[in-house]
């Protein structure tokens, strides 16, 4: 928390989560390009590469006077915001894409609980705040190589895999071009979409001990395991069988609707809990679920099964990258309107209103994107077959 610690003025904490989520939407807007254009032969050094500047960054936060702070967390955010994507290319276009995804997607979730967990309690037992990243980072390096290892050994696509779902191949500045023409307003869509669900996610994870703090919770480090855990679970049960569904416009459309359920699922669960009628272990695992669902959905499932339906020569790096671009940039616009405009608010109020109103915006959203992307499919179909019939 690094109460009573400021730098120009600012709350400290403010000052490194701003700096860390900037160097995400800088590894967002670079990687429109870097990762949708990288080879395969180039993933797994470009892992370890990123890892270790993170880490190096965790190190000078610890080592080095506050003031570089910024930096460090600036070069941490920026390598670790490569990772996704790279780790994404060894998973996309597979028949079990959604199995995969959704196991990924559990670090989201369940291993953001547990690393707070293992934080709180170093903090309890007398680590610095400044060490506690560095030490935690470490610990995870050893599982983080052998995992790379385990991902290196996946084979390449096959041909069952390229006829249900596209093949994938690095894009060229024509063909990123040429996705741009065709499905300019679809992604325009689905970035606000996700600029709100990056919201919201980034406020529960950034500040979830302060928001635990308020609901009475702050001297329980197991809280964030105990409730992160059930969100997992529920994750991995509904998005895990979409493999199932060979159909790739068929898949989009439950996608759109998980997307919207998960939506509704937030401002209905928060104004319950608001009106006081839900307890807040109860809420945070309502909500967590509400949230999760669509915010995976737009980490890769929805953007492998939009380019399998369509057949256009693409990868998800390249759609994910641009929404991700936008949500972290508007992650951050968010978090200084709520440090210098309603710096008195609680984080757990400033929560519930941004749940409410946002995922409102997000239901209507949704509803306008699901009408175009049936639009679009529907035209792209009889575009099809009357230049097979003037063939």
């Amino acid at each position: 928390m690094f109460e009573d610690l400021t730098l120009w003025g600012v709350d400290y904490k403010i000052v490194l989560v701003v700096s860390q989520v900037i160097g995400y939407a800088m590894a967002k807007f670079c990687g429109i390009i870097f990762i949708s254009g990288m080879k395969a032969n180039r993933r797994v050094v470009s892992y370890a590469l990123m890892i270790g500047i993170a880490q190096t960054g965790l190190i000078g936060l610890n080592y080095l006077p506050e003031q570089w702070g910024i930096i460090c967390l600036l070069l941490n955010g920026l390598a670790l915001g490569m990772v996704w994507g790279i780790v994404f290319q060894f998973l996309e276009g597979r028949r079990i894409t959604e199995i995969l995804t959704v196991i990924l997607s559990a670090n989201f979730i369940i291993t953001s609980g547990v690393s707070k967990s293992f934080g709180r309690y170093l903090i309890q037992s007398g680590i610095d705040e400044k060490t506690m990243p560095m030490l935690t980072g470490f610990l995870f390096i050893p599982v983080s190589a052998f995992f790379l290892w385990m991902l290196s050994c996946i084979p390449r696509q096959n041909e069952d895999d390229m006829q249900l779902r596209a093949p994938r191949t690095p894009m060229s500045r024509e063909e990123r071009g040429s996705i741009m023409k065709q499905f300019g307003w679809l992604i325009f869509l689905f970035t606000l979409i996700y600029m709100i669900l990056t919201m919201i996610r980034d406020v529960r994870d950034n500040f979830g001990v302060e928001i635990w703090n308020d609901l009475g919770f702050g001297d329980d480090y197991s809280i964030y395991t105990t409730t992160e855990l059930p969100v997992t679970l529920l994750v991995l049960f509904i998005l895990g069988i979409l493999y199932r569904i060979r159909d790739n416009f068929e898949a989009l459309r439950v996608n759109i609707l998980l997307t919207l359920s998960g939506c509704v699922l937030l401002v209905v669960g928060t104004s319950i809990f608001k009106a006081g009628y839900m307890h807040p272990v109860a809420w945070m695992i309502l909500t967590g679920g509400g949230l999760f669902i669509p915010y995976i959905i737009f980490n890769g499932i929805l953007f492998d099964r939009l380019i399998g339906a369509f057949r256009v020569s693409a990868n998800v790096g390249f759609f994910m990258y641009i929404v991700d671009a936008f949500g972290y940039l508007c992650s951050v616009l968010v978090m200084l309107y709520k440090n210098f405009g309603n710096a008195e608010m609680s984080w757990s109020r400033f929560y519930i209103r941004l749940s409410q109103f946002t995922g409102s915006v997000a239901v209507v959203l949704v509803l306008l994107s699901g009408w175009l992307l049936v639009k679009q499919y529907h035209q792209s179909v009889h575009l099809g077959k009357s230049a097979e019939s003037t063939v």
